[in-house]
Order: C-alpha cells, then structure tokens, then sequence
C-alpha cells in the first residue's frame, strides 16, 4: 500500500487536523513530563529482617497484609514481630521489596496512554480516510504505517521504556486485591481502572488495540508476513472466551480464599506477561507465559488477549457501551464475506449477523478499506 498517496489525498483540512494533533501530542507529553518525570518510580529504602511488617509496609505503599502476602505469610500473621522472627530471610525480604516497586506506577505512562488513545481514536474517526475520497481508491484509506507506528511507539516507550506499570491488566487486578486487603487505597485503584475502561469505551477497545504495550507486540507479531494461509484460520470465540471467563472466575476464587483458603492469591501473577518490559522474570511461568504468547501470535491474533487477559474480558463487555466503533450500513451491506475474511476475529462476522455478543473488536483497521460497497465506517453510535 502506498502510505504517500494517502498522505496527498487527505484534505487540506485534515491535513490541519493532523499536524494539530501532532503539536497537541507534544504538549501533552511535555506536560506529563513535566509534572511527574519517568524517573521517579525507584525507591532506595534500607529494609531490613529486624523491622517488622507494620515498619515496612507503608513506605512501600501497601497495607500489612500486602506485605505479608508477598512474603508467602498468612494474612492474619502478627504484624509487629521482627520478620526474622517470622522466618523471613533477608532475600526473601529483598525479592518481596523489588516486586512490590516493580508494581509502582509510572504517572507519566498516563499521558503516553492518552497520547496514544488520542492518535488511534482520531486517525479511526477522522483522518484514516480522505475527505470526498472515491470508493475506487479505498485502499489507499486507513494506510497500515501510522498503526505500526503507534504500536512501536506503545512497545517502546509505554513497554520497555516506562517499565510495566500502570497497564490495563494490572488495574484490573489491583481493584480486587485492594478487596482483600491488600493495598490501603482502594479508590485510587478504581480510578485507575476507571481511566483505561473510560477509554475502551469511548473508542471501541481501543486501550486494547493501540495502546497496551503488550498488546502492541503481539500485534506486530501477527502482521510480519509469515504463514498468511495459518492466520485465516481462525480461532473460534466461543472456545477462547469460555476459557478466558473460567480463569477470571477461579482468580476470583483463589483471591478471595473460597479456593486454596489463603486470601490474596492472584493466579495472573504467575501469568503477567507485562514483567517482560521490566526484564524481571520472577517465576518460570511467565517465561512460558510470555514465549508462548508471541510464538503463537505469529499464527494467530493476541493469544494472550484471547485466552487470558482479565481486562481484555472486561473490555468486551464494555465494548456494548463504546461511543465510537465500526458500523455496519445494513442496507449497503451485501454480505459478500470480504470484510469478515478480512478480520482477524469473528468480530465483523458477529456485527454482520447481527449476535448479541459478538467477538472482541480491537479496531485494528483491517475492515474498513475492504467492502465494495462503503458498508463500514468507524463512527458514533449517535449518528444516523
């Protein structure tokens, strides 16, 4: 595809919305740059085995029981004894300490969030497709070099740069560990969480599809163009989201003590493939859990989005509520297939049969230069 060309086609006007958006861009990360710095997430507190839980645990931003959690104690264990009289060694000690910092959230990642937010949404809504531009020349909309960009840029920056926290899976999570306990600021955490889902919503899942790090790299996985006849096949939704919905129940389980009786037990720890942008492996399941999400991503569309990612499961059911999202002309529509066979989900063949719950939409793109017809826009709910 020529990207040039679709440069030389847009409007005068976009033309202005576009390099608006750049300079507005660079005023919010100066902006966020300069009110909390990339810097400011590492902490060099002397910890010792002679202090206890209750010494430690509020300069680490955690309540006792977090602590004790991450030290593999009981919940309920005496808070105020010396750790080495609990039979905590002074690595254990270390280990629960650089997990628990690893965990800090970079406040700056939230304007790169929202940078990225803002360039997906406008691009999809606004400036991915030439103004008065003939259905003849529909290939040359929504070129694939500004997506690739941005999901460089999320990997990059949001990913290895920023480290792996704040992200979508995590503020997730840290809703209900501060249920059980487990961090002293519940609210906050529900304003975190609140930030990415208000984002899912107003763009259809589009924290999901332009700017999770980890995401963005099995996105770009996916599109290096190997084993094209593999990726048609599709994995089916009713499979992969009947397991992603029976982890999220048995974390649950686990994390409220029903199961294994120890509150606080989050299964995804073992799973979080964001430890990756850290370079800290702590279990040899997150190895696996990361190797094997982006050996299978070549073949088939964000495995771990599919199968495991709680936010991801969250996502799609916001996604019934989301402002902006591809609509379907149903008297334009033909249903000749080439949008669905497009698609690297059932998303568009579930919007086009009209079921209820359709496929995850990452509002990659793919469908939107394909119809013969002009059946497909990405647009509001609101317009007629």
């Amino acid at each position: 595809m020529n990207n040039s060309s679709w440069f030389s086609q847009i409007s005068f006007k976009q033309k202005i919305w576009l390099f608006s958006i750049l300079a507005g861009i660079l005023v919010i990360m100066a902006f966020g740059l300069f009110l909390s710095p990339p810097g400011e997430l590492k902490e060099t507190a002397n910890f010792n085995i002679g202090m206890s839980i209750q010494n430690i645990a509020p300069k680490l931003g955690v309540t006792s029981k977090g602590l004790a959690r991450e030290l593999n104690l009981p919940l309920n264990i005496s808070k105020n004894k010396p750790l080495n009289s609990l039979g905590v060694t002074g690595e254990e000690l270390h280990h629960a300490v650089e997990h628990i910092l690893s965990h800090r959230d970079s406040k700056f990642k939230y304007y790169i969030y929202v940078v990225l937010a803002l360039w997906g949404f406008l691009f999809l809504v606004r400036l991915g497709r030439p103004d008065g531009s003939d259905i003849k020349n529909r290939r040359n909309w929504y070129p694939r070099t500004p997506y690739i960009i941005s999901l460089l840029f999320s990997v990059i920056v949001a990913g290895f740069l920023l480290g792996k926290s704040p992200n979508p899976m995590e503020a997730i999570v840290k809703v209900f560990k501060s249920m059980v306990g487990l961090y002293p600021d519940p609210m906050a955490k529900v304003a975190a969480f609140a930030f990415f889902i208000i984002l899912a919503i107003i763009g259809n899942k589009i924290i999901c599809g332009w700017v999770c790090p980890f995401g963005a790299l099995q996105e770009l996985v996916y599109s290096i163009p190997i084993l094209r006849k593999i990726k048609k096949r599709k994995l089916l939704f009713v499979f992969t989201n009947t397991i992603r919905i029976c982890l999220f129940i048995v974390m649950l389980l686990f994390m409220f003590g029903i199961i294994g009786g120890r509150r606080g037990f989050v299964i995804y720890h073992y799973l979080n493939p964001f430890n990756l942008f850290n370079l800290d492996f702590e279990t040899f399941s997150i190895v696996l859990t990361v190797i094997i999400a982006l050996l299978v991503s070549s073949i088939a569309y964000r495995p771990f989005c599919q199968f495991i990612c709680p936010f991801g499961l969250i996502s799609w059911i916001a996604e019934r509520f989301s402002i902006f999202r591809v609509q379907i002309d149903k008297e334009k529509c033909v249903q000749c297939g080439i949008c669905i066979k497009a698609c690297p989900l059932e998303a568009v063949e579930g919007r086009v049969n009209r079921k209820r719950l359709p496929a995850d939409c990452f509002s990659c793109a793919r469908c939107l230069n394909v119809c013969p017809n002009d059946a497909l826009k990405y647009t509001t709910i609101f317009k007629k």
